[in-house]
């Protein structure tokens, strides 16, 4: 599968709200999505096929030196192909430069994203009890802190 990952632009809109629709239970509308672009705190990013399908998204919220990972979805046919693990990659790669830390909350029963998150080094820092609306769902609270050398300077 090929892809590449760039910034969401309003063309990506109408997609990313019905991958929105697919993905969750309680999506986020077009309007928010379109929101989201204007706010500089908010970093998005589509995986889009050769023929401008997108086929996942992720959005970060960086507040000085702290992220969080806000949304992350991938079209169900192109799940397991690579595609999240690309754009957290890309958001790590940020973070490593730029963040102490990158945290995120996850569905307790979602094994396959909890398990590409411990593959790429986050951990289980706390729990959010009943934290889901529509099943009542404990929410595992998941951090990869980055190691910063500080040059301190006398």
């Amino acid at each position: 599968m090929n892809y590449k990952l760039v910034p969401m632009d309003r063309s990506h809109l109408p997609q990313v709200a019905a991958l929105e629709r697919a993905c969750f239970s309680d999506p986020w509308s077009e309007r928010l999505l379109e929101e989201e672009l204007y706010n500089e705190l908010i970093s998005l990013v589509v995986a889009q096929g050769e023929d401008g399908t997108v086929l996942g998204y992720a959005a970060v919220q960086a507040v000085l030196d702290e992220g969080s990972l806000e949304r992350i979805a991938v079209a169900p046919a192109c799940r397991r192909q690579g595609v999240a693990e690309a754009i957290l990659e890309a958001y790590l790669r940020f973070g490593r430069a730029h963040l102490a830390f990158l945290t995120l909350e996850v569905r307790e029963g979602n094994a396959p994203a909890i398990a590409l998150y411990e593959k790429l080094g986050f951990a289980a820092v706390g729990r959010r009890k009943r934290y889901y609306a529509d099943t009542r769902e404990d929410a595992l609270i998941m951090t990869l802190e980055f190691a910063h050398e500080t040059a301190y300077t006398e």
